[in-house]
């Protein structure tokens, strides 16, 4: 019966954490001590967030079907990572900047403004679709509640 709230609540919550993600790759869009590695600062990488299907495993699944149980929970999305983007760093003349080399270039992180506004804009539309999906189901219990009256 609450299948539907416990999947859009599970998107819910992922589209959530993919908004805090992008918000702070645009934070640090220009950044360029993000990470010291091997003695020397590297510039803030690019975060993606990963998804994937919710899914039980198979023993849980032939449990259920044994004890007829519902299967409750078994859908949905979760998050299974956050991962760096591996593109390369932008590379912009700038000689008056203390983390220019020698040639008066800047590693830049690799954060592309309209890209980030693009995840933004798509994470934040599916928030509200699940939002609306949440609503009308809870919506269509309570009609179902008064319909026993």
């Amino acid at each position: 019966m609450f299948d539907s709230l416990n999947i859009s609540a599970s998107a819910l919550t992922a589209n959530r954490l993919r908004m805090d993600v992008t918000s702070s790759n645009i934070a640090n869009a220009s950044t360029t001590r993000g990470k010291l590695v091997n003695g020397k600062w590297e510039p803030y990488r690019r975060k993606m967030v990963v998804m994937e299907p919710r899914e039980k495993s198979f023993n849980q699944v032939l449990k259920g079907e044994i004890q007829k149980q519902s299967q409750a929970g078994m859908q949905g999305v979760r998050v299974s990572g956050i991962v760096d983007d591996q593109t390369p760093f932008k590379m912009v003349y700038d000689p008056a900047n203390p983390d220019a080399n020698a040639d008066g270039y800047v590693m830049m992180p690799n954060v592309d403004l309209s890209k980030e506004m693009v995840d933004m804009l798509a994470a934040s539309r599916a928030y509200e679709a699940n939002i609306t999906s949440f609503n009308t189901g809870k919506s269509i219990m309570l009609k179902a509640l008064e319909i026993g009256r």
